[in-house]
């Protein structure tokens, strides 16, 4: 097998806003030569993971991150305070519109549908009916992100081939199970999923996200426990996030500082690039 080029997958976890995170770490990545032949993505990190199937470059990364370091609060959840005031009134099943988060969608792939990306893909999305994990390789790209980054409760559900979809991370936030195949020789995990400090509780929203995080916690420590004895994994580090989970005004500084850790975890466990590397962080990101 010498010389022979390992077959990669990358794993790209839920986490919200923790998302701009997950783009440091890709481009660390690719800045290395590392470079997926596959990609599983769930909520936000399966919008990662199109935009990098839709251009997998180091120039694609980099548009990616462009885009990271712009998004604000007032992008991902437009009308502000009173809308989502107005929805509790009318007793409706979510507080925002989706409209916001469908625009960056549109940012970040033009692809229509998945299975026209430059690299398999597999977006994790749950069946709010019937509780089922139901991942997708094929089918409308706005779609298919919209239904796998509804948190419920927060986005509306997404009705889809007969199904009521949510978010993936009800199910499986960081989807390990299924990047393992006898063709993958390496996995990369970019987990930025229920990370950082315990934050006070300071609203029922509080103690639903903190317990949510503890659950799929568990589930990616024993899907990370079997996989580790199938093929080679690699964890990438993650910078401790303060803001509040719904707050995207901090990207530029939590994706530089992921880039940085990751850039380092990646010199010190994987042997040194044959090839010069040719950082374009400094050049791009001043």
């Amino acid at each position: 097998m010498s010389g022979v080029t390992p077959k990669r997958a990358f794993v790209l976890s839920g986490g919200a806003n923790m998302g701009c995170a997950q783009v440091g770490m890709l481009l660390a990545l690719f800045e290395h030569n590392i470079t997926p032949d596959l990609v599983v993505g769930t909520s936000v990190g399966a919008l990662n993971a199109a935009a990098v199937a839709t251009n997998p470059t180091v120039e694609g990364v980099s548009e990616l991150a462009h885009l990271w370091r712009e998004l604000t609060s007032a992008d991902i959840f437009p009308g502000g305070n009173l809308s989502r005031a107005w929805n509790i009134a009318k007793r409706g099943i979510y507080l925002v519109e989706n409209t916001g988060l469908g625009k960056v969608i549109e940012r970040a792939t033009p692809i229509r549908d998945l299975s026209d990306l430059q690299l398999p893909i597999r977006v994790v999305t749950c069946d709010l009916k019937t509780g089922e994990e139901i991942v997708f390789s094929r089918g409308p790209i706005k779609e298919i992100l919209l239904a796998s980054s509804a948190l419920p409760g927060v986005f509306p559900p997404i009705h889809l081939d007969g199904r009521v979809l949510v978010d993936g991370g009800v199910v499986d936030a960081v989807p390990v199970w299924h990047a393992l195949s006898p063709d993958i020789d390496e996995i990369y995990i970019l987990n930025v999923s229920g990370g950082g400090l315990l934050k006070n509780l300071r609203s029922p929203l509080d103690v639903m996200t903190r317990a949510f995080s503890i659950s799929r916690n568990l589930r990616f420590d024993v899907e990370l426990r079997n996989a580790q004895e199938k093929t080679k994994i690699y964890v990438l580090p993650r910078p401790i996030d303060q803001r509040e989970m719904y707050d995207f005004n901090d990207s530029a500084r939590l994706l530089d500082e992921a880039y940085k850790l990751s850039y380092a975890y990646l010199d010190e466990n994987r042997l040194p690039n044959p090839e010069k590397k040719i950082s374009l962080w400094k050049s791009i990101f001043k």
